[in-house]
């Protein structure tokens, strides 16, 4: 099973789930596109667009449970 932590790389979590790029992108993280992005984890990424890492991998839960 698939776990999405703070050391989730964005690359690996877009390739499990595709449709996460949807909830990225609501929050302005373009990681389809971003190159860096394939070997960043979820926490590098909310600290370089200053979004709380806690909260994005409860928004991604919700949008992939739901």
């Amino acid at each position: 099973m698939f776990r999405i932590t703070e050391n989730t790389k964005i690359g690996e979590l877009l390739r499990q789930f595709p449709e996460a790029a949807e909830i990225l992108g609501n929050m302005g993280m373009h990681c389809p596109t971003c190159p860096s992005a394939q070997n960043e984890t979820l926490a590098q990424a909310c600290d370089v667009h200053d979004f709380d890492v806690d909260d994005l991998i409860e928004d991604l839960k919700g949008f992939l449970e739901g």
